[in-house]
């Protein structure tokens, strides 16, 4: 069934009274260009999990290509819709914010993938979840607000770098898909999208990231100050800091936006040494 016709879709989303939740961030894709290069991107897996389906216009396409797809959605009104435009899917009823992601990968085959077309209102809390679920999938192909997918390409040096950034960079290798402006869907949002392909990098990380990840996230607290002024509230660290930083080979003045990924390396693996020390 093709629903990427705007035409289409309205006639579809009547005859299933499945006009969109303001208060579930629903904004339906109707656009044939966005959904051929998102099917394009997943051409190798077999097996999808695409959180979010709503009436089904990735879904029926994305079934239709892999030997499985799980739809994971919220809304009650969707299984019905489903079950005309993507009938090879099979929907599980279940929040993605509290879904055992790795569990509902592990059961499909590989190589496998993970589609969303984020909602607006849980797009941090989301990617993250996607993101602790990477060790059970190949690429997830993520579809989000254009200024949030640019803010995670954003690399060292960029004002628009943030905790984020530097998280997702570190875990994947990160594309540019296809844009997608609010013309795209229905009802057209305010602001225009972004389709992001993470593929997981299965090297060693070079670092503990019990370490790395909370020195990001405490670095960028306050990320117009300095990272030193950041880092100012740790107090296991306090006393250490500026030594910390000068063996990192970093400027106290600089901001966290402006660290390479080598220099967060450095100082995590200086701050996990020093905790070591004080255990011992």
């Amino acid at each position: 069934m093709n629903l990427d016709d705007p035409g289409a879709l309205k006639r579809f989303l009547a005859k299933h009274d499945l006009a969109p939740r303001k208060g579930l961030g629903q904004h339906f894709l109707c656009s044939s260009r966005v959904v051929n290069a998102i099917v394009a991107a997943c051409a190798d897996c077999k097996g999808i999990l695409e959180i979010g389906p709503g009436p089904g216009v990735l879904t029926g396409p994305l079934s239709e290509a892999a030997q499985q797809l799980v739809a994971l959605e919220v809304d009650e009104r969707v299984p019905a819709a489903l079950a005309e435009s993507a009938p090879k899917a099979k929907v599980v009823m279940q929040d993605a914010l509290e879904a055992d992601l790795g569990a509902i990968l592990s059961g499909l085959p590989e190589p496998r993938a993970v589609v969303s077309n984020l909602p607006y209102y849980i797009t941090g809390p989301l990617i993250t979840r996607i993101a602790e679920a990477a060790p059970h999938y190949d690429m997830a192909v993520l579809m989000m607000q254009k200024e949030v997918a640019e803010r995670i390409l954003a690399k060292p040096g960029n004002s628009n770098r943030g905790s984020l950034s530097v998280y997702l960079q570190f875990l994947f290798d990160i594309a540019k898909v296809v844009d997608a402006p609010g013309g795209a869907f229905m009802p057209p949002p305010k602001v225009d999208s972004l389709v992001l392909k993470l593929t997981p990098r299965r090297n060693e990380l070079g670092a503990n990231p019990a370490v790395l990840f909370p020195l990001v996230r405490m670095a960028f607290g306050q990320p117009r100050k300095t990272l030193r002024n950041n880092l100012l509230g740790d107090v296991a660290i306090k006393g250490h800091l500026d030594e910390l930083l000068a063996e990192a080979g970093i400027q106290a003045t600089l901001r966290p936006h402006q660290l390479e990924d080598s220099q967060w390396l450095t100082l995590a693996n200086l701050i996990d040494k020093l905790k070591d020390q004080r255990l011992g």
